[in-house]
């Protein structure tokens, strides 16, 4: 009866639910191959981001590849408030979207990630408004994170 719970308990092997390893990279790992933006980012030369959040992933993979992409979000963000239309905005909202793509396919375990990657994204001191040249350049970020991350 257990291994048959087992077999129901997943359709696909066990490495569907595996995290890439690429994805269980620092964060400074994430931020350079986000310098491909917004083009195709492969972390490792070879995973999309949003290929770092799988269905079954374990809570220890799950903190370690959200803390990088947290930590990146966070670099990124304090360079995109120096420069609101540059490079950094943009890889900003790459790295957004293509997690928000990966989460949408993982039936909700991602949720508390989005939202504190969102958080850290769009973080401005004081609660100030970003200026609209950042939610631009964000945005064309974003687009292409969700089209190709």
């Amino acid at each position: 009866m257990a291994g048959a719970a087992l077999a129901l308990g997943g359709c696909s092997s066990g490495d569907d639910d595996a995290t890439p390893a690429a994805c269980l990279a620092p964060a400074d790992d994430y931020v350079e191959a986000l310098d491909a933006a917004p083009g195709e980012v492969l972390l490792g030369g070879e995973t999309p981001i949003s290929e770092c959040l799988v269905g079954g992933q374990s809570p220890a993979e799950l903190a370690e590849a959200g803390e990088s992409m947290i930590e990146a979000a966070t670099e990124l963000n304090a360079a995109a408030r120096r420069d609101p239309a540059g490079d950094d905005t943009l890889r900003l909202g790459y790295l957004v979207g293509a997690v928000q793509k990966g989460a949408a396919e993982t039936g909700g375990i991602h949720a508390d990630l989005v939202r504190r990657l969102d958080a850290a994204a769009r973080f401005a001191p004081e609660g100030e408004r970003l200026p609209v040249s950042f939610e631009r350049a964000f945005g064309e970020g974003y687009a292409a994170g969700q089209a190709n991350g």
